[in-house]
């Protein structure tokens, strides 16, 4: 390749940059100025003894309620009306909002559903409104729906939500967009990847898993003596080699323990001819909720564990687990607890149990 070539080729890059800049930068000023017109409207219908305003539904009609009416929270005081979702939450999704010139059918949005699951490593919802519903709702066959919502989720245990997957996220909604038409409403991408990166520190500190070791103090433990005790203790086979969990209360919940072991002895040929001298018990601790003491159940299914087969409880470093560091974990554990309830992820709500996983 001559110079001039790379030359020339340099000055292409250069020249589509500023391109890219100059298109971003149209469409926050452009959308910055929607809000200012937006505020400055409703200010300008606004009575002027009326000191906290409040958003009404059109659709519920002149008969409005307390009930009907919901304050402004910040930013979102622009949206027009606060609906309720069946899983999208805003706390912890990037939120987009199509309006499509003409009414779109819940098949083809159920297909499109199928499609769009996740942006690089998170996941990607899709709610829609039909005229004659007052909430979002999953799209339903034989349906026609006047507005459409997509989220992708800021954070989960694959770190936050970044550049390049909101970018993803953007272009497969673009693409919505001029299939159907639509008019969109779209956060700024450097406001969500705070949000994202501001909510992932805080997981980080909060992200808790218990685990116990059970250590044989004598004898190897054959696969299928483990398997009759841990089954003694509510403990199901997974499709999973090694591991073994203790359902939730409702088919649907996450399990509340975890006991594995290794997958190699799992595997086996013949696992009757194998053994174990190690297994361990994990607790999930954002997954379940504080009310269904899973922690109480983590400490009492160890310990009867450990005397069944005949093991001592450690750590992960090798430290024995005593009465004393059982208290003291559970201490620990409320503060975490109240802390993530402050926070509006309370452990086993579906917010909590999405971003910590």
């Amino acid at each position: 390749m001559t110079l001039t070539t790379g030359l020339i080729g340099l000055a292409a890059l250069v020249v589509l940059g500023l391109a890219g800049q100059w298109w971003w930068a149209t469409r926050r000023a452009e959308r910055a100025a929607r809000l200012t017109a937006a505020g400055a409207d409703a200010a300008d219908t606004q009575p002027m003894d009326r000191l906290e305003p409040t958003l009404l539904d059109s659709r519920l009609g002149d008969m409005a309620t307390p009930d009907t009416l919901c304050p402004p929270l910040g930013e979102a005081a622009r949206a027009a009306v606060v609906r309720r979702s069946v899983r999208i939450d805003p706390l912890v999704d990037a939120v987009v909002t199509l309006t499509p010139e003409q009414p779109v059918s819940g098949d083809l949005l159920r297909q499109i559903t199928t499609q769009f699951r996740r942006a690089g490593t998170k996941p990607v919802h899709l709610e829609a409104h039909a005229p004659e519903a007052a909430e979002w709702e999953l799209p339903q066959a034989g349906r026609r729906y006047d507005e459409v919502q997509i989220a992708v989720q800021l954070v989960n245990r694959h770190g936050p939500l970044n550049e390049i997957e909101y970018s993803e996220f953007i272009q497969a909604v673009q693409g919505l967009v001029e299939q159907f038409n639509a008019r969109l409403d779209a956060p700024d991408m450097l406001d969500e990847v705070a949000r994202g990166r501001e909510l992932d520190s805080f997981c980080s500190q909060h992200d808790i898993q218990l685990t116990a070791l059970l250590r044989s103090n004598s004898v190897s433990w054959a696969v299928s003596f483990v398997l009759q005790s841990a089954a003694r203790h509510g403990f199901v086979a997974t499709p999973m080699p090694g591991r073994l969990v203790l359902p939730g209360a409702q088919a649907t919940d996450p399990p509340i323990l975890t006991l594995s072991y290794d997958a190699q002895v799992a595997l086996a040929e013949e696992p009757g001819q194998t053994a174990l001298r190690e297994l361990v018990l994990s607790l999930d601790v954002p997954q379940t909720p504080e009310g269904a003491e899973p922690f109480a159940t983590w400490q009492l299914i160890a310990r009867r564990l450990a005397d069944d087969l005949d093991a001592v409880l450690v750590d992960d470093l090798g430290h024995p687990i005593t009465l004393h560091a059982f208290s003291a974990i559970g201490a620990e554990l409320e503060r975490h607890y109240r802390t993530l309830a402050e926070h509006e992820l309370a452990a086993g709500s579906a917010a909590a149990r999405r971003i910590f996983s």
